[in-house]
């Protein structure tokens, strides 16, 4: 899953170093909940969806899916957290960014 929301920051133009470097911003996981319904086996492909559910000023949440085909194998909610680079304490996310997310945020259930 983490792989996935890294993957989907950088499609975005946001990589996490180049982000770290030019902004002085990371961000890390605050929290997730994780629902599991079905076993992944050796040598499964696994498709992991992202969804930015919230957008805030200094956080994000995230609704993600591991699925194999069409079956759904986990369900997570992931907060993350933007933080200042140096001190790794809670920071605002700058504005274009923060635009940019705020325009794909998505609120309707996909369920």
């Amino acid at each position: 899953m983490e792989r996935a929301r890294t993957e989907w920051m950088r499609a975005l133009g946001y990589g996490q170093e180049s982000t770290r470097q030019a902004h002085g911003l990371v961000f890390a996981v605050r929290s997730m909940r994780v629902d599991f319904f079905k076993p992944a086996r050796l040598d499964d492909a696994l498709g992991v969806e992202v969804i930015l559910r919230q957008c805030r000023k200094a956080s994000l949440v995230f609704e993600q899916r591991i699925v194999r085909e069409d079956t759904l194998l986990i369900d997570a909610e992931v907060k993350v957290a933007a933080l200042d680079a140096a001190s790794f304490r809670p920071r605002g996310i700058e504005d274009a960014l923060y635009e940019r997310l705020k325009a794909l945020e998505n609120t309707e259930s996909e369920h």
